[in-house]
């Protein structure tokens, strides 16, 4: 009996263990979005330049003004209870600081939330009216999906006949129970395409570790841009370090403007300094922008006029008190005021001139 007995507390245990451990390994469902979209995958789905797409991570489509193009989206339900997905088309556009964004539904009442596969968050703001709008799932724009199943949807995209040349960037958007997730659209319209931006407002703000250079990109191109920054500094009290070239984890879409900061802890205390920041891109895009600016350290400033102010007052009270005492006057009995009398000393006898004949 006290074998079977340990025997039926160890097995208890171990049932306890692994619950944990699956509770550790397996968050609880609710936790879960339950469904997810992207580009589905096959054979008849092919990458520029040809061959299949095993996974892809967004769609490519590329034709010419006038033509209809094809492609289809993934709908996978992981959950145990039906889902039922509204999807439609939406234009993308950069955000003010750069982030990947697309337009929201014409009954949108605010943003939704997004997943890790998602082109990025709803806005508030105008609707679609450029490739989004180009966008059409037909009949199947609300899709009833089963439970532990997958849908595969199709769609169009119809490029109007006098649309411009270049990029046309777009996304795909499902939507089920206030929760969105966007698939991006990657679309080119073929003819000529430009590569181009300025670099405008460049200005220094902070001082010492916390400088920053900040500046606009704008993409007066035609295509998508992946810029490139460098940062060159000329000080007058000698070479200032910038910052080398480095890829900017930006996406500029075109016609879009973007307003961005570059750490600079490089920085001098001192000098005063002109900065050059100089964005390329693939393409042969490329501009500069220029700034001038002053470093002070206005602490130790401060602290140093204060002192010379507080030197110039003891300086001016000195010779004030020296200059007085020099021009005091002295009394008529010859006497100095605040000597004591045993100081005075005796006084010498008075001359007399004696006039007339002796006796």
């Amino acid at each position: 009996m006290p074998v079977l007995h340990t025997l039926k507390r160890a097995g208890v245990l171990l049932l306890a263990a692994a619950a944990l451990y699956a509770t550790a390994a397996h968050p609880a469902a609710a936790d879960e979005p339950g469904w997810t979209a992207e580009p589905a995958a096959g054979a008849d789905t092919t990458r520029p330049g040809g061959g299949p797409y095993p996974t892809r991570p967004y769609f490519y489509m590329a034709g010419t003004p006038g033509t209809v193009l094809e492609d289809r989206l993934a709908l996978s339900n992981t959950s145990d209870q039906e889902r039922t997905v509204t999807l439609r088309g939406a234009d993308a556009y950069n955000t003010a600081d750069g982030a990947f964004a697309v337009r929201p539904g014409p009954n949108a009442t605010g943003p939704g939330s997004t997943g890790p596969d998602s082109a990025g968050p709803v806005s508030k703001g105008p609707v679609s009216t450029g490739a989004g709008a180009w966008i059409s799932f037909g009949a199947g724009a609300t899709v009833k999906v089963p439970p532990r199943t997958r849908a595969v949807v199709p769609f169009t995209v119809t490029v109007p006949p006098a649309s411009p040349p270049g990029d046309h960037p777009a996304a795909v958007v499902a939507t089920e129970a206030g929760r969105e997730v966007g698939v991006r659209v990657h679309l080119r319209v073929s003819g000529p395409t430009l590569a181009a931006l300025t670099v405008e407002d460049v200005a220094v703000r902070g001082e010492g570790a916390a400088a920053v250079v900040a500046y606009t990109l704008v993409n007066r191109g035609n295509v998508a841009l992946a810029p490139e920054l460098e940062i060159r500094a000329e000080g007058r009290f000698g070479d200032v370090p910038g910052r080398g070239s480095r890829a900017l984890p930006v996406e500029l879409l075109p016609g879009q403007r973007v307003e961005l900061t570059e750490p600079w802890p490089g920085a001098p205390v001192l000098d005063r300094v002109r900065v050059t920041v100089t964005v390329t891109a693939p393409g042969g895009a490329r501009a500069t922008g220029t700034a001038a600016a002053w470093f002070v350290p206005w602490r130790a400033a401060g602290w140093t006029g204060l002192g010379l102010l507080a030197l110039a007052g003891t300086t001016s009270a000195a010779l004030f008190l020296v200059r007085g005492r020099r021009t005091r006057p002295r009394p008529a009995d010859g006497v100095t005021r605040g000597e004591a009398p045993e100081e005075r000393g005796p006084r010498p006898a008075p001359e007399h001139e004696l006039t007339g004949a002796s006796r």
